[in-house]
């Protein structure tokens, strides 16, 4: 039989929650019955209702016949011992179904009190599926195989490589298990919360992440409709920031309220800026001439090309710091965010460059004049990726009624906060309020590369009265968003059911590139709905209070540091 005991305050949020079909299986009182019960209850019901029936005739009998009551035959004994047997029977299996009640209904109140969190303590999640390797903390672990032992303790001990799993065992899911077991014992940690089951690690394999032990979870919210070119977007975020998708969507009902933003994209184009050492500077000039020489651009290409169906290359921009020379190569890359794509074409253009320069001491591919990953002045003014503008304007009723504020404190908040603070904090491609927020989540999401926010993030959102200062003209600029929507994570199944929910999934066989483009100009239209709501919140006043409503915990902390 189950033992249960009640647990008070916030240990009860430890114990296990059974689940709906253990909870149906508790012990019941018909579980002793040799036969199903309502077999067992039709049989008695039957031999109460036959014996008593018999006896009643047989007491009319005797009565009639002045028979003394107290004498009995076998049959009558037989009949009043089935009588008392079945109605002991009835009694007990109401009676004891009627107990029963009682303590499931007690049982189910032990359940809640044993599983619900403490009134101070935010809810638990769900627990993820256990991971057969490592053993549930609420049940007996499950004994590991002895070959995934022996490999385990292989591990552990250094004999074998721990990035070699997938390719000795062929098994992705197993290969990861045992890596995870491996951590966990010499670590001595768990870590419980990191789910394992449930991912496809095949999926990952060679492209995404190496030496996987599990996957994070990140809640997505959706963002819109975002009213855009004349088409409705739902965008997806990924973020565990309050407001921001909230705040996010009610800059998209602002917009839609307004008839819509418009987008254009400026340029396209991925960067590769590899470095090389010359034996002196004159040296270095001369293959900077050579690179840039528009006489040469068409042989260069060629070279270039060749790497892939879809890189064109468009332009060479060369830099010199001393005897070293800096080559930026720019390229379009279809549908790919083409980091790859481009660094292959870059390499046969290095190749085929030493042939005429054999003394040039390639230093290496990515020589910072790219700039990948880093806040740089050169993807401010060049661009880099795919260059886009996005503008709306927002009608005088719509900034009163939706976004709770007037034009005018909008355009002087956004000229004194965005472009004079961020100039007074040296600013570089920081012009803006939070657009790094919106483009991160939605990154997230649809599988890019999170660390390319940072110069994807380059914004600068420009705020104007217009139509005799009743309404508001807002845009945002942003140089360098750098999206693909093929390779790299874009593959994986979360990631790409948000590209279809945007309907840019995979590479476009009719316009390469287009769905990339198209997916850039949505990040650029979440900035635009992003800056409206949030400029908006600061010049109401009600950014404080939101994040206190809908981003902070509403305990009372006086009461939980007392």
């Amino acid at each position: 039989m189950e033992v249960r005991r009640k647990v008070a305050g916030p240990a009860a949020s430890a114990a296990p929650v059974p689940s709906p079909r253990a909870r149906a299986r508790r012990v019941q009182a018909g579980d002793a019955l040799p036969l199903p019960i309502r077999h067992t209850n039709l049989i008695f019901s039957a031999l109460f209702a036959a014996s008593l029936a018999y006896l009643m005739r047989r007491w009319r009998e005797k009565i009639r016949s002045s028979t003394p009551l107290h004498a009995v035959t076998l049959a009558e004994m037989l009949a009043i011992f089935g009588l008392i047997a079945s109605l002991i029977y009835l009694l007990s299996f109401f009676g004891i179904a009627f107990v029963q009640s009682i303590v499931s209904s007690t049982d189910e109140d032990e359940d809640f009190l044993a599983v619900a969190p403490h009134p101070a303590a935010p809810p638990a999640a769900p627990a993820p599926a256990p991971c057969a390797l490592l053993g549930n903390p609420a049940a007996a672990p499950e004994k590991m195989p002895e070959e995934d032992e022996e490999i385990v303790a292989s591990v552990v001990a250094g004999k074998i490589p721990s990035y070699v799993l997938e390719t000795r065992l062929g098994d992705c899911r197993r290969a990861a298990g045992i890596r995870r077991e491996a951590v966990r014992r010499i670590t001595g940690r768990d870590i419980e919360g990191l789910p394992l089951d449930g991912f496809d690690y095949a999926s990952i394999l060679g492209q995404c992440c190496e030496l996987p032990v599990g996957y994070v979870q990140l809640p997505v919210g959706i963002a819109g409709p975002l009213l855009l070119d004349g088409q409705r977007y739902y965008v997806p975020m990924a973020t565990t920031e309050g407001c921001l998708i909230a705040s996010t969507n009610r800059g998209c009902k602002a917009i839609a309220e307004s008839g819509g933003a418009t987008s254009v994209v400026l340029r396209d184009g991925m960067t590769r800026a590899p470095v090389a050492r010359l034996p002196t500077a004159r040296r270095a000039a001369e293959v900077r001439a050579f690179l840039e020489d528009p006489a040469n651009f068409e042989t260069l290409s060629m070279v270039f090309n060749r790497s892939s169906r879809f890189a064109r290359l468009q332009g060479v921009q060369c830099a010199m710091a001393g005897r070293n020379l800096y080559m930026r190569f720019t390229s379009s890359t279809g549908d790919a965010m083409g980091m790859n794509m481009i660094s292959k074409g870059v390499q046969n253009v290095l190749d085929f460059l030493q042939d005429d320069f054999p003394d040039m001491d390639v230093i290496s591919i990515s020589g910072n004049f790219c700039s990948d990953k880093k806040p740089a002045a050169v993807n401010w003014i060049e661009g880099r990726g795919k260059s886009v503008v996005c503008e709306a304007v927002i009608k005088e009723e719509v900034v009163k009624k939706v976004l709770k504020t007037n034009v005018q404190s909008l355009v002087e908040l956004n000229t004194i906060k965005n472009l004079a603070g961020s100039a007074v904090a040296g600013a570089l491609g920081g012009f803006n309020a939070h657009a790094s927020n919106i483009v991160t989540a939605i990154f997230i999401a649809t599988g890019q590369d999170p660390a390319q926010n940072v110069e994807s993030s380059h914004c600068i959102t420009m705020m104007e009265s217009i139509n005799d200062g009743k309404d508001l003209h807002i845009s945002v600029t942003m140089p360098s968003i750098e999206v693909g929507t093929v390779g790299g994570g874009t593959q994986l199944a979360s990631q790409s059911a948000c590209l279809d929910l945007l309907g840019v999934k995979g590479a476009n066989p009719e316009c390469p590139g287009s769905n990339a483009r198209l997916l850039a100009t949505v990040v650029a239209g979440g900035v635009l709905a992003g800056e409206l709501s949030l400029l908006s919140a600061l010049a109401a006043g009600q950014l404080v209070k939101s994040h206190m409503k809908y981003n902070r915990s509403s305990k009372d902390m006086s009461k939980v540091l007392s």
